[in-house]
């Protein structure tokens, strides 16, 4: 019997928060849990049974397939199927997950739909329904069937609320959308923290301008809640406002005095300034506080560029990259030290890695979903 047995959590990738606005992550492909129910297939009447039983073979052989990989050797097998026998139960909902892991999603909703017309209760298909509608930009479709989706998981599944949540933020629906990611972290939809945290959504979804009015809500509600200021100022250093985004983190270090990511950010605030002396000084006590993260030590690399001490530069730069060798910022800036002294092959080779690098985090990004086993 089919029905919302199958159904399971989704699980997200590459949804880091990140210690700034650079450290986004951009929804693009939306992928998720795929298979396995092969129970539920239609008997036969008794006067087919051979055919009946080698229809439940080859949906058996697709789903096989399909766990393998093979998808296109699935689709070819249920293609014959369809042609042989179209009624053929689960057939539909097979096919749809096949073109779905291809992430073929129009071609996944063509044949979900069908599937479940014929089995409205058939929870694993409204989910891929609800994500390919998702990942096709079609959130008005998506939502009812993710909200029934929800309805199914327990509160621990926090990933159909976030989509949920990105679904209602991007149609404006912005009370259900704090609501939902309020869910996520089980706090309550209009306490301060609740503002907070939207905030922070919105930020990752590029809505700075709107996640201002709800950071100054939360401030209004609990004027010492810690990161609001914080994350205050990270919108106005991304809006080129090194100044407000300055005032923002003082008030932050009044609230959190020995979170390091406040002085690395002050730190890179004064760097915009062209306020050198500041900023080393802040930049130093984010290390004292946690001399294992690399942003500080890039940007006194970056310090030492402009002041022209690039011995201290390259000192810096390569501190950071031993315990960071993907960090594609410092391979640029130590690139950039090595030109200056004239280290021209090496100079080529850090600028190189650094754009191979960002490349290839920018498509890791993209991709947020990835199937369940």
């Amino acid at each position: 019997m089919s029905g919302w047995s199958s159904l399971r959590p989704l699980r997200l990738r590459g949804l880091i928060f990140g210690c700034g606005l650079q450290a986004r992550c951009f929804s693009v492909a939306i992928l998720a849990l795929l298979f396995l129910f092969t129970n539920g297939l239609a008997q036969g009447g008794s006067q087919q049974p051979a055919t009946s039983s080698l229809s439940g073979n080859e949906l058996v052989q697709a789903e096989a397939l399909i766990s393998q990989g093979k998808l296109d050797e699935a689709i070819a097998l249920l293609n014959e199927l369809a042609h042989r026998q179209p009624a053929t139960a689960g057939l539909e909902a097979k096919l749809g997950k096949a073109y779905y892991q291809k992430r073929s999603f129009q071609q996944a909703v063509i044949h979900f739909k069908p599937a479940l017309r014929q089995d409205p209760e058939d929870g694993e298909t409204v989910q891929l329904l609800g994500l390919s509608f998702y990942s096709l930009g079609q959130l008005d479709q998506a939502i009812p069937l993710l909200e029934k989706v929800q309805a199914r998981l327990p509160p621990t599944d926090i990933d159909t609320a976030y989509l949920l949540g990105v679904c209602y933020l991007k149609t404006q629906q912005l009370e259900k959308a704090r609501a939902a990611f309020a869910r996520m972290f089980s706090v309550l939809p209009d306490s301060p923290t609740a503002h907070l945290l939207f905030a922070q959504m919105m930020v990752r979804q590029q809505l700075e301008e709107k996640a201002i009015p709800e950071l100054q809500k939360a401030i209004t509600l609990d004027p010492r809640l810690p990161m609001v200021h914080f994350l205050l100022g990270e919108i106005y250093l991304f809006k080129s406002n090194p100044q407000a985004a300055l005032e923002e983190f003082k008030k932050e270090l009044e609230i959190s005095p020995t979170v390091w990511l406040v002085y690395w950010r002050l730190g890179d605030a004064y760097v915009r300034l062209e306020k050198y002396a500041e900023a080393e000084r802040v930049l130093k006590q984010a290390i004292w506080l946690n001399e294992t993260f690399t942003g500080p030590y890039v940007l006194l690399g970056q310090i030492g560029l402009k002041k022209g001490d690039l011995e201290l530069a390259v000192g810096f730069l390569e501190r950071a990259l031993k315990m960071d060798p993907n960090n594609y910022y410092a391979h640029y800036f130590l690139g950039q030290a090595y030109q200056k002294v004239g280290r021209t092959v090496e100079a080529n080779r850090e600028i190189d890695l650094s754009r191979t690098l960002r490349a290839g985090k920018k498509k890791a990004d993209e991709e947020v979903l990835i199937p369940a086993p």
